[in-house]
């Protein structure tokens, strides 16, 4: 038949013109083989360290995400999977794990003092106590971390000068460094060098102190601990861990602390003395959640922040939209001269970084030399109370989002025919009727999941209270919660604040967070299907 096509005899003919393995040129072949070879590479350099870390179910997450790469890339069967895998995939690590990770924490204890698991605990606790004994070893010290200075894990690089050995110590326990792999000018002196680490640098060793101070090496007869920059000794802990009664005893006053498994802690056994500072990650149920709404302080500051921040979203999204829409339909006039040269000063704002603009804002509404007080000839100190903290967040936002208000409206108005208008005029009506009822409703329907979108924004608009305000002022009695705090800042301060990190009850107010702006999104988006009638 004409026109048809024909396969040799024993030959399958490809779908859609494609080859056995999907590709469509050598030149589509070769970007394959080097996407996958980039895949397996990627995998390997993943799964090594958990293969080390014993992380069995992170290396099946490994193992099955590459074997479906491999299956969906080599298959000519799954051509839609080619172009939707790495979306999903993307989709998947940045917003799912980090969602389920987020949702997960906010049921624990997670934070400063409960990080790890109660033999790391344990581990800490008789490594913190350590003090030098008679006889003890006094090795020469080199500070060193396992890969980056800044963020590596610590390592002591100790030598023996009484035996000339030289050693490795870690978190894991002190090992014998091979001939050949440090370098040191004399045998058993101090090490200058050493493969796979890194030798910190004065500085570089004053930026970690902290992390230095509350490392120890453990060993058979106690722990390795710094004494110095250049030395270290081996001595005994003084607060040692009995597994009989699941406890912790001092060795000089006798105190013993008990291991309470619902807290993750260990507790002093009659209250005569504070509990252990460091503690273990448990699973603690809706207690973060609870402590939202039952304690006195936390309730009090929760619902003024609360509502503050309706405040700062909505009236954000108000007065930026209100005078946007204004400027757009001033200059969408076309008897207006110069529309071009007054759109391009308007848009200018909008195209300054944002970090910028907040922080040269700040410094306008400094009360000792700042350009509004010059100019007012005032003294105010603009965040120093919280009416006057709140009304310069909120000049500050107009100015920042009014321009990207006016230029979505901009282009909306000049989506609605004229002759709308015109006959609304033509039958008699005003021009504030006709607007009121015929463009005001239009604009609405394009507009109205843009309004909805820039109020969640805003709920969420951690620098712009954070580089202006940063939460002030702060009440007397609670400087964890400031007036012009949102949730979000306050959420931060809960996480990365000086009096101690508490990361399940930050991640349990941003479980809360998620859920209003889900449920107001949600609600809004319904609601403005009924504009969709005016069409």
């Amino acid at each position: 038949m004409a026109g048809s096509t024909t396969s040799p005899p024993g030959r399958k003919a490809s779908r859609f013109g494609l080859g056995a393995d999907g590709t469509s040129s050598p030149l589509m072949l070769m970007i394959k083989i080097i996407g996958l070879a980039f895949i397996t590479a990627v995998a390997l350099w993943a799964a090594l360290p958990l293969f080390r870390a014993d992380n069995w179910l992170g290396l099946a997450v490994v193992a099955a995400v590459t074997g479906l790469a491999f299956y969906v890339y080599l298959s000519p069967r799954t051509v839609p999977m080619k172009y939707l895998l790495p979306g999903t995939l993307f989709l998947i690590a940045f917003q799912v794990v980090p969602v389920l990770y987020t949702v997960s924490t906010a049921f624990t204890n997670f934070g400063d003092g409960h990080r790890g698991t109660k033999e790391q605990a344990i581990t800490a606790i008789e490594g913190a106590s350590v003090k030098q004994v008679p006889d003890s070893t006094i090795y020469t010290l080199t500070l060193a971390t396992d890969g980056d200075a800044a963020t590596g894990d610590i390592v002591f690089l100790l030598s023996d000068p009484a035996a000339q050995e030289s050693f490795v110590g870690t978190a894991e326990g002190l090992e014998p460094l091979e001939e050949g792999t440090f370098e040191s000018p004399t045998p058993g002196g101090k090490i200058t060098a050493a493969d796979d680490y890194t030798v910190l640098t004065v500085p570089e060793v004053n930026a970690r102190q902290d992390d230095i101070t509350a490392f120890s090496v453990p060993t058979d007869d106690g722990a390795i601990k710094s004494q110095g920059l250049s030395a270290a000794f081996e001595g005994a802990p003084q607060q040692s861990y009995d597994e009989e009664c699941d406890c912790i005893t001092d060795a000089t006053t006798g105190n013993v602390w008990e291991a309470d498994a619902e807290e993750g802690s260990f507790v002093s056994q009659d209250g005569s003395q504070r509990n252990l500072a460091q503690g273990w990650k448990v699973n603690v149920g809706f207690d973060n959640f609870v402590r939202v709404f039952t304690n006195d302080t936390i309730r009090e500051s929760f619902l003024r922040i609360l509502v503050w921040n309706f405040a700062f979203a909505i009236g954000t999204v108000v007065i930026t939209f209100g005078l946007g829409l204004l400027v757009a339909l001033a200059l969408n006039n076309p008897l207006m001269r110069g529309r071009t040269l007054y759109r391009s000063f308007i848009i200018l704002p909008y195209a300054m970084p944002s970090i910028a603009m907040y922080l040269v804002w700040r410094e306008m509404f400094n009360k000792d030399f700042g350009l509004i007080n010059r100019i007012l000839g005032t003294d105010i100190n603009w965040f120093g109370s919280t009416a006057s903290s709140m009304f310069a967040i909120l000049l500050i936002q107009l100015w920042l989002g009014y321009n990207y208000m006016f230029l979505v409206i901009t282009g909306a108005l000049q989506s609605i025919s004229s002759d709308l208008v015109e006959a609304a005029g033509v039958d008699g009506a005003k021009p504030f009727y006709a607007f009121r009822t015929i463009t005001f409703p239009l604009l609405l329907v394009a507009l109205a999941p843009l309004l909805i979108t820039s109020f969640a924004f805003n709920f969420n608009n951690f620098t712009a209270i954070f580089l202006t305000s940063a939460g002030a002022p702060f009440p007397p009695d609670n400087p964890s919660a400031g007036s012009t705090d949102i949730l979000i800042t306050y959420t931060y301060r809960l996480a990365f604040g000086g009096s101690g990190a508490d990361y399940g009850f930050a991640a349990a107010i941003s479980v809360l967070i998620f859920l209003i702006v889900a449920t107001v999104s949600i609600v809004s988006f319904r609601r403005t299907q009924a504009l969709e009638e005016i069409n």
